[in-house]
């Protein structure tokens, strides 16, 4: 053997005990340790949103070796959100390469011992099981309660815990959903809310995102360490800029008659009679958005907070207010119909609507 066989060998069994450290530190935390590192190695877990919190979730549960993660969103890089969005660079943004995709290469660059699937698509009642399909747990990193609740619907029928997250501006919150042992979604809330401040229009700074995935990564690596002792069972808010921070315990808000987790549950989000329908108008460029419930909306209300966006022109009467953005025109009515004009796309639609309307 010559000097550069030697030397070669003698690289690669470096290399090779350099990658068996990789989770040293954290076999070396007790709580885990290595039995737990092997649990987490042996999980399966669902991303859904690869957007500001999804990124970030993702990328740490990939360091710490979870070992299959599909990560799924329908929108692509804009320069916008490279403020927050850590796994995405200048070249995703030029190039406007989907999400799921510039992740999923960022994802297996940066630990290629994990399995990493990116989807680029919308989640609806028919894709998310196949999405889902024996995960151990589903992390929520969307941009909507619709989504919110068809994941918690889901989640609640197949028995599979997750873990909700949200953040605007420098306010955050989180909290884990348990079936069976926690209150789900649902029983906190009565109804989707809608109209509600986005980082569209209400802007954020990174640091709240940060913490937010803080939390749920925290309880991600508990639950998948098998280590439910440790589990919060509390809300969680803060607001980074006021200094102000609420753990709330809301265990008794679970109801026995809820739809979506009770005695008696129906899963009401599993049908597509309580999301979103979407109409293309024939011959307008337009799509028509309509809530699963008529509501009354506050366009006065709407219209003075669009008003506050430098990139949008408003108007307003009394019956509807509208949008103009480079890309779009949204006309919204009180009833909370929506017409997107400049698309005959529902998933461009979609995502323009929450976007600004959340």
């Amino acid at each position: 053997m010559d000097e550069r066989d030697a030397t070669h060998n003698r690289d690669a069994r470096h290399d090779r005990d350099s990658r068996h450290d990789r989770y040293s530190r954290q076999e070396r935390f007790s709580p885990i340790g290595p039995d737990g590192q092997q649990r987490i190695r042996a999980s399966r877990v669902l991303v859904v949103g690869a957007g500001a919190l999804g990124s970030g979730i993702a990328e740490t549960l990939v360091r710490a070796g979870v070992g299959h993660v599909t990560i799924v969103d329908r929108d692509y890089v804009e320069w916008s959100n490279l403020q927050r969005q850590q796994l995405y660079t200048e070249q995703d943004a030029q190039e406007r390469l989907p999400k799921a995709v510039a992740a999923e290469r960022r994802l297996k660059a940066i630990n290629c011992d994990v399995s990493i699937r990116g989807l680029v698509a919308d989640v609806t009642v028919d894709e998310l099981p196949d999405m889902a399909a024996d995960v151990h747990l589903i992390l929520d990193a969307t941009d909507n309660f619709d989504t919110r609740m068809l994941i918690n619907d889901y989640a609640m029928s197949m028995n599979i815990p997750w873990i909700y997250g949200a953040c605007v501006g420098s306010y955050g919150m989180s909290m884990m959903f348990v079936p069976k042992h926690t209150p789900c979604l649902h029983c906190l809330m009565e109804s989707v809310p809608i109209g509600g401040a986005t980082c569209d229009t209400a802007g954020i700074i990174p640091p709240a995102v940060q913490m937010v995935v803080a939390y749920q990564a925290a309880e991600a690596l508990k639950w998948l360490a098998g280590k439910h002792e440790a589990l919060r069972d509390k809300l969680v808010s803060f607001d980074l800029w006021t200094n102000q921070f609420t753990s709330i315990h809301v265990g008794a808000a679970k109801r026995s008659d809820c739809p979506s987790c009770g005695e008696q549950a129906v899963y009401p989000y599993l049908s597509a009679a309580n999301h979103r329908k979407t109409d293309i108008l024939c011959g307008r460029d337009t799509v028509q958005i309509r809530p699963a419930q008529s509501l009354v909306l506050d366009l006065d209300g709407l219209a003075a907070r669009f008003r506050g966006l430098d990139e949008c022109e408003v108007s307003a009467n009394p019956y509807l207010v509208s949008l103009q953005t480079a890309h779009h025109r949204l006309v919204i009515f009180r009833d909370g119909r929506v017409l997107v004009h400049g698309t005959q796309d529902p998933v461009e639609a979609r995502t323009v609507y929450d976007r600004y309307l959340g």
